[in-house]
């Protein structure tokens, strides 16, 4: 028999769990998005060194999957005599993922700005930081706003992978319910709506700023 009320009983604990979820995707996007603005920065240089370098960046992490970057963060570092808590391995790891995926999608918005913006500012006496803080991030982050909305919905889906470190997030939450009350199928339509809630908020939110950005 279908019981309801294990899914009423299983969302307290799974929204409680998707602070966690939230935590890591934040951290990652935020973290990666700094990464990104170099990545891209360097694959669009007129120095073919840093075009080679930004280039190995993304083959090499845009390459290998995420839950083997994961494994490979969480026991790389203690292997080298760096310890850290599974959720610092984790968000180092989507961090260093997430450089390479928004370093080409800012490079497509960096490639979108008019050339001639980039002109006028060298006649203005920009230098590069300010041209880059002031001009091509804005525009780059307005031009890109729907890639990077699906991006960080692919995230937060995504963060699912670092419950194989232990870390309890949603799923990892999930699977340790399901084993205690031998209801699978409930507990995971439970953490299924916990995630089509949270991914609902951040599409509409981004839904918002996007139109915001337009009518600016």
């Amino acid at each position: 028999m279908f019981d309801l009320n294990a899914i009423a009983d299983a969302l307290p604990l799974l929204v409680k769990a998707a602070q966690m979820t939230l935590l890591v995707s934040v951290l990652g996007l935020v973290v990666g998005y700094v990464l990104a603005v170099g990545i891209a920065t360097a694959r669009l240089s007129p120095s073919p060194l840093l075009q080679r370098l930004g280039a190995v960046y993304v083959f090499i992490f845009r390459g290998v999957p995420l839950i083997v970057q994961l494994m490979m963060a969480y026991y790389f570092l203690p292997f080298v005599g760096i310890n850290v808590p599974p959720i610092t391995a984790s968000i180092l790891a989507i961090s260093l993922c997430e450089g390479a995926y928004l370093g080409e999608i800012l490079r497509g918005g960096f490639m979108g700005i008019p050339k001639g913006q980039l002109e006028a500012t060298q006649l203005l006496g920009f230098g590069r930081l300010d041209t880059l803080l002031r001009i091509e991030i804005p525009q780059a982050l307005k031009l890109t706003m729907p890639s990077l909305i699906n991006e960080m919905i692919m995230l937060v889906k995504a963060s699912s992978l670092i419950s194989i470190v232990g870390v309890a997030e949603i799923t990892r939450t999930a699977q340790n319910i399901a084993a205690s009350t031998f209801l699978p199928l409930q507990t995971y339509i439970a953490a299924g709506l916990v995630y089509m809630v949270i991914n609902g908020v951040l599409a509409m939110a981004g839904h918002a700023a996007e139109r915001r950005y337009g009518r600016s």
